[in-house]
């Protein structure tokens, strides 16, 4: 039943061409049935905490957005193999992580507000949300050593020891204007990247799929994570509220430079350094407008646009090695949609 249902979905999928205009249904439709026995898991996890906090992993779990990281894990199995339920418990065990690594990142941030609804921080506090964090993470591994073999516990905690790592990296970088760009791109592909090849490697374990196919899953997940990352950085200077779920410039606000700022910096003179410096430091949300006057002024936004299309070039290139089918096809689409989406950041924003 649940290989004729992802049949059926991908049959009825519409093949995508590589100049038409992407949404985000088009790349998930495959996914679907996995995605929805996803959800019915994911929905059943507050049940395995004691009923005082129920309520707050409940709060968590339903904190979801475009559901990224399993649609990849469908994907990718079903791109290099045969769908089958253990790609639905790697799905859910990957967003769990993710969703654990979102309450504690609003912990260090001082996050209000998250997909236009408050923080779990935000509305029981620091304590509940660090411990919350951390049940979750446990129910995550917990589900990772159902499975027959350790692969999947081991890859699992390996992922979180890097996503946190890289984490604290870039806390050690706050307010560096001239970090390299070599440690900006090595913190990305562990804070951010490491989830997103997890999700396609794992999705391609789990459908049986050879070493060679697995290896370029891997890396299609973390050029295209990488990417991810750089958008979001530039969706918090360049996007509109409504889009990214939250104030603008909380990077700054926190200091977090990212790519927009690094490469303004580089190509600025004394007098225009001087000048963001000042603007940034100590950060006042009222200076956001002649910040974003100034990065048009050094192109930032531009830069970036061509460093995520070089990211998305390599992604594509990964899965080249793939057998034409509508989950390849969504998996290109995906780098479609990444550069149609940064292509709108700054218009008649």
């Amino acid at each position: 039943m649940f290989v004729a249902e992802t049949k059926q979905a991908a049959t009825a999928a519409t093949t995508l061409s590589n100049d038409a205009r992407v949404s985000w249904k088009d790349i998930a439709t495959p996914a679907q049935p996995i995605l929805a026995k996803v959800n019915a898991q994911l929905a059943s996890q507050f049940s395995a905490f004691e009923p005082e906090i129920g309520g707050y992993a409940q709060y968590a779990l339903a904190s979801q957005g475009k559901q990224m990281r399993p649609v990849l894990v469908a994907l990718s199995g079903m791109a290099s193999g045969r769908a089958n339920e253990n790609l639905v418990t790697v799905a859910v065990i990957i967003e769990m992580i993710h969703l654990a690594t979102l309450v504690h990142d609003d912990v260090i941030d001082s996050a209000q507000m998250r997909r236009r609804r408050p923080t779990l921080a935000a509305n029981w506090g620091n304590e509940v949300s660090v411990l919350l964090g951390d049940c979750l993470f446990a129910q995550a591994l917990k589900l990772a050593g159902s499975f027959a073999t350790n692969e999947v516990c081991r890859a699992v905690a390996s992922a979180t020891k890097t996503v946190c790592s890289g984490e604290i990296l870039q806390a050690q970088q706050r307010g560096n204007f001239q970090l390299a760009d070599e440690e900006y791109f090595r913190i990305l592909a562990m804070k951010t990247a490491e989830l997103f090849a997890l999700s396609c490697d794992l999705g391609a374990a789990q459908a049986k799929a050879p070493p060679a196919i697995r290896t370029a899953l891997r890396n299609y997940g973390t050029a295209l994570g990488t990417a991810y990352q750089i958008y979001d950085d530039c969706l918090d200077l360049f996007g509109r509220e409504s889009e990214a779920g939250k104030s603008l410039g909380t990077d700054l606000a926190n200091g977090k430079y990212t790519l927009p700022i690094l490469s303004a910096w580089k190509r600025a003179d004394e007098a225009q350094r001087e000048r963001l410096r000042e603007l940034i430091v100590p950060w006042d949300r009222k200076s956001l407008p002649e910040v974003i006057e100034m990065l048009d002024g050094l192109d930032a936004l531009g830069e970036c646009r061509r460093v995520i299309h070089q990211y998305m070039d390599n992604a594509r290139q990964q899965i080249s090695i793939l057998e034409a089918s509508d989950s390849r096809d969504a998996l290109r689409a995906f780098c479609a949609f990444l550069e149609q989406q940064t292509g709108q950041l700054g218009v008649n924003s």
